[in-house]
């Protein structure tokens, strides 16, 4: 441990002649207390601080401005003490404070102001206690925007403390050499200036030798994260090193900082799956100890590593997430929804703490959360009407500072899932408003995907059907892939994909069967399809042949029924078409119908045909063929009696 310890705080230099004149008197007078070294987390190094009185230049950046903070000129009056025990370390003359203490005052104050005015009380000090009050400077000072007082840099007491770590930066521990480095960052300093320079070419160095312990590891990992990004060669030299540590014993924070660097430096995860493997298991007896970013920060990382085998972990963490809502940033939030939706977990807890939470948040919340949060529920399938009608309140209000990807983030869910709000009108105003004015923003695909949701609840965009079918619009769509769509050897055009052409085909007959008074462009044959097509998660087979057979009973014969007949218009009926409604077919948890379904029964109303719903919960209890065959008696023929002897 390095003691630093001040007879008067002043500024410094390193750049100017009388400067680099009064450093190589500093080295001359450095004066060397011989003993028994200890490795350098254990030495104690007492440091005297120096007047300043030469001219340079410091440079600090805050994001991608730079400003150059004057120096004074560098007078040596006092010599540099270097002990090698904090015991021969004579204090008798001096103001110490004893760490614990230090530190208990320290975590205290609220302003840089009162930092400086403390530490200018006291003469001697370790390094870790002054990268301490770094850390603390950095946290009272730095906000999402940058540095608050960009003035700080020109305390002499910061800047006599900057000298210290710079100068002496070879004899610091490794916790005050790390901790000051991640201060430093946090406050922008210029990674090239010479103070950062020196100590991450210490911090390397260190590193090189094997001198650094996993806690040490980890903080220079985090800081190379922070400073260089995943590009940084050393982050893979940092893993390497942590594949031989044990890390069972190893705090939530520097688990959390190892998934940080893996997830950047690994990727898929394949390489370091051991470690992940050992990791993971470690996480996993950890989890009730982990704050909310922690939480967050670990399921992103599963997520990036494709961790799907880690489904113990995952699971725990989801439950975990539940109670932290709450207090989930934002970008913390979206993170853990992510999560949900790629590992498939579903949680009624979770979406029960989102009704809490969204309405009372929904006009301060980022809109990219509030975008993550409807994706959510509409994939689960989830129809909480508490999200929706305060999603719908937020979208009237703030419509006009949302991206067009946003904007059909927050209404398609309404189609598919097939709910209409309380203020629907309004809700529906806005977004033709928003249309009107930024139309030829949207993305092909994400317009067509917003328009096709509003007609499945029966809000019909007139207005803008021309576009969808002109030649020019058609052929953007051609030309450009859909999100998510994994690229097939085809005999259609990328663009053009079986879903892409029935949801233009479902548009065309909206218009024809429910709005008649519409005389704009039709859409040409060759982009319609002959049969909507079933998706096999719609159809539940086992309900599907226990309606069969329960037709079979009632109807004796087979040729009195058939499933699958085309009609004329794309879909495929019998005469009395009965919709045979499986689970997957609901809103989760509801006997909501989803858009897609709900539409095309009503289409086949439109078209003529006697509808008749078989819902799975109407029929699930049902235990043997013939009470099946009452029923769909009591359904199909309404008006008769029982069933014939």
């Amino acid at each position: 441990m390095a003691l630093i310890s001040r007879k008067s705080f002043q500024l410094y230099s390193s750049s100017t002649p009388a400067s680099r004149c009064a450093l190589m008197t500093l080295s001359k007078r450095l004066d060397f207390v011989r003993g028994q070294r200890k490795p350098q987390d254990c030495s104690s190094v007492a440091m005297r601080m120096l007047c300043v009185k030469d001219k340079s230049q410091y440079t600090f950046c805050r994001k991608k401005h730079v400003q150059n903070i004057q120096m004074q000129p560098l007078s040596v009056t006092e010599a540099v003490h270097l002990c090698g025990d904090m015991r021969n370390c004579t204090k008798s003359n001096t103001v110490w404070m004893d760490e614990e203490l230090f530190f208990k005052k320290l975590n205290n104050f609220c302003t840089s102001k009162e930092i400086f005015y403390f530490l200018s009380s006291l003469e001697v000090m370790s390094d870790i206690m002054a990268s301490g009050a770094l850390q603390k400077i950095s946290e009272v000072e730095v906000d999402e925007n940058g540095l608050k007082n960009p003035g700080l840099l020109e305390n002499e007491v910061f800047r006599a403390l900057c000298f210290q770590f710079e100068f002496e930066s070879s004899k610091l521990s490794n916790r005050g050499l790390l901790n000051a480095l991640q201060a430093l960052i946090k406050l922008r300093i210029d990674p090239q200036s010479t103070l950062m320079t020196s100590l991450l070419s210490e911090s390397e160095e260190r590193l090189g030798r094997g001198q650094l312990t996993a806690e040490n590891l980890c903080a220079l990992g985090e800081s190379l994260l922070e400073l260089e990004g995943p590009s940084c060669a050393t982050l893979e030299q940092i893993v390497n090193h942590m594949q031989e540590r044990d890390i069972k014993s190893w705090s939530p924070r520097e688990i959390v900082v190892v998934y940080k660097i893996l997830q950047v430096t690994v990727r898929e995860g394949k390489r370091c799956q051991n470690l992940l493997n050992r990791l993971n298991s470690v996480t996993l007896h950890t989890v009730s100890q982990l704050s909310p970013d922690f939480i967050s920060v670990i399921l992103n990382s599963l997520v990036v590593l494709r961790q799907t085998q880690a489904v113990p972990l995952v699971t725990a963490l989801c439950k975990y997430s539940v109670k932290h809502v709450p207090y989930f940033t934002d970008h913390e939030l979206a993170n853990v929804l992510e999560a949900f939706l790629y590992f498939g977990q579903k949680v009624q807890m979770f979406t029960e703490a989102l009704e809490r939470h969204v309405p009372k948040s929904i006009c301060t919340m980022h809109p990219q959360t509030v975008s993550k949060i409807m994706q959510y529920c509409c994939k689960k399938r989830i129809l909480s009407k508490l999200i929706f009608d305060a999603v719908a309140e937020g979208f009237i209000y703030s419509a006009d500072r949302l991206t067009t990807d946003q904007i059909a983030a927050y209404i398609i869910p309404f189609g598919t899932l097939n709910y209409l709000p309380p203020r629907a009108s309004s809700l529906f105003r806005k977004l033709e408003a928003v249309l009107h004015t930024r139309l030829r923003h949207f993305q092909p695909h994400t317009l067509l995907n917003l328009l096709y949701s509003c007609v499945l609840i029966q809000r019909y965009p007139i207005n803008f059907l021309p576009k969808i079918f002109s030649p020019y619009f058609l052929q953007k769509l051609q030309d450009t892939l859909p999100e998510n769509l994994n690229v097939v050897v085809s005999a259609q055009p990328p663009g053009l994909n079986r879903v892409v052409m029935s949801q233009l085909t479902q548009l065309f007959l909206t218009v024809t069967l429910e709005c008649p008074f519409y005389e704009g462009p039709k859409l040409l044959s060759k982009y319609q399809v002959k049969a909507f097509p079933m998706p096999q998660s719609s159809l539940d087979v086992h309900l599907f042949k226990r309606v069969k057979t329960g037709l079979l009973y009632l109807l004796k014969k087979r040729i009195y029924f058939a499933s699958e007949v085309s009609t004329p218009y794309f879909y495929i009926v019998g005469k009395i078409a009965l919709c045979v409604d499986g689970q997957n077919r609901f809103c989760a948890h509801s006997h909501n119908l989803l858009g897609e379904e709900a539409i095309k029964q009503r289409h086949l109303q439109l078209l003529g045909y006697e509808v008749v719903q078989i819902p799975f919960f109407e029929i699930e209890s049902l235990q043997n063929t013939r009470k099946i065959a009452d029923y769909l008696q009591k359904k199909i023929f309404p008006c008769t009696y029982g069933l014939s002897n």
